[in-house]
């Protein structure tokens, strides 16, 4: 279950954007001010989007005095990663490994 949680949350072209950002900014992160601006995303759109993606353990938040920086948890992804992998490359040889390792 977590894992789907996981994918529903990332299934929003705005949450997919989000978390492809924050990965162009790792290991800092942004604030949430940059990622709104970069992204062009009204602030409560956006607090929605994090609060989710926060929820299913994708991105993490720290405080430093009054600023909220959002980073992305690579463990987490590496798991999901993982999962999808291992899914169509290892058990049911959908995809050969080396074709998704050629293309990284």
């Amino acid at each position: 279950m977590r894992f789907a949680d996981m994918l529903s949350a990332m299934g929003t072209e705005p949450c997919l954007r989000i978390v492809r950002f924050l990965l162009s900014a790792h290991p800092a992160g942004m604030v949430v001010g940059d990622i709104a601006d970069e992204l062009q995303i009204s602030g409560s759109t956006l607090s929605h989007h994090l609060e989710k993606l926060k929820i299913e353990d994708l991105v993490k938040v720290r405080r430093e005095g009054t600023f909220l920086w959002y980073s992305v948890n690579t463990q987490a992804l590496k798991d999901l990663l993982a999962l999808r992998y291992a899914e169509c490359c290892t058990r049911n040889k959908t995809i050969e490994p080396q074709a998704i390792v050629c293309c990284l």
